[in-house]
């Protein structure tokens, strides 16, 4: 049992939860709680600590879980105390078990599926609202989410709690010019790419994406930045009553995409 906060592998743990620089050096990111645990391959996990209370605590079909990851070569598994959870987590309070798992990665044409249905973000900055949108985006059908490389990291473990472990299913990558993406997805793809964007010449609700389309969102405070919003084929407005000005980003990007995802139904 790892009991000391000192020891070297719990510091190095305690630095993923605090710094992207190490999480992206070593090509891995957290999750905390059995909830995150249950959706993690097997194949994907790195390393799993958890606390005695928690061992004593489990469910009959989560005791084979974390008997197949005691048996897994490829898997080191360790009982830790109190203590040195508190000083590996990110949460206030820890949930008994926290894993190190592998990232994936992704290419462009990865995101794309048989009919695209892609979210565009540019510089989206509060982790509440990233996870919100990995949430929601998996449950309109979103085949893929691309980020500007300024956003806020996809793998901070705010952002990975927040996203209930859509972040493990919904592919995504960061590119360097959103405007030279929309392009490609346009030329290269037959995606049709709209901008949310307060001078919309049309409303959301009269556009058709039955067909290959992409979803632009802009930061919270600023939206769009004017060279991706043009990039995009249209810009289309989500209509509001009272003295509202902007919408919330993670809400424009629900409301967009589950407009897509009922036309699609039908």
């Amino acid at each position: 049992m790892l009991t000391s906060t000192n020891n070297t592998r719990v510091k190095q743990i305690a630095e993923y939860s605090k710094k992207s620089k190490a999480r992206r050096k070593d090509g891995v990111f957290l999750i905390e709680g059995i909830r995150m645990l249950r959706e993690v391959p097997l194949e994907a996990m790195r390393e799993v600590y958890v606390t005695g209370h928690f061992l004593e605590n489990l469910s009959p079909e989560d005791k084979t879980l974390i008997r197949n990851i005691q048996q897994d070569d490829g898997v080191s598994f360790e009982e830790v105390s109190d203590d040195v959870m508190r000083k590996m987590a990110d949460t206030q309070t820890p949930q008994g078990v926290l894993a190190v798992v592998k990232e994936k990665r992704w290419e462009l044409k990865d995101l794309l599926g048989e009919t695209p249905l892609l979210l565009i973000l540019e510089n989206i900055q509060d982790p509440g609202n990233l996870g919100n949108m990995f949430r929601t985006g998996e449950g309109a059908g979103v085949t893929g989410i691309i980020m500007s490389s300024d956003m806020a990291d996809a793998y901070n473990p705010k952002v990975v709690r927040s996203t209930m472990g859509a972040i493990l299913r919904v592919p995504f990558i960061y590119v360097d010019s959103i405007p030279d993406t929309v392009k490609e997805l346009r030329e290269k793809y037959n995606v049709t790419s709209y901008a949310a964007h307060l001078k919309g010449t049309k409303n959301y609700d009269e556009i058709s994406y039955k067909e290959a389309s992409a979803f632009l969102i802009g930061n919270e405070g600023n939206g769009l930045t004017k060279e991706a919003a043009d990039a995009a084929s249209e810009y289309v407005l989500i209509p509001m009553l009272g003295r509202v000005e902007s919408m919330n980003a993670a809400t424009s990007a629900a409301i967009l995409t589950f407009e897509a995802a009922r036309q699609r139904r039908q």
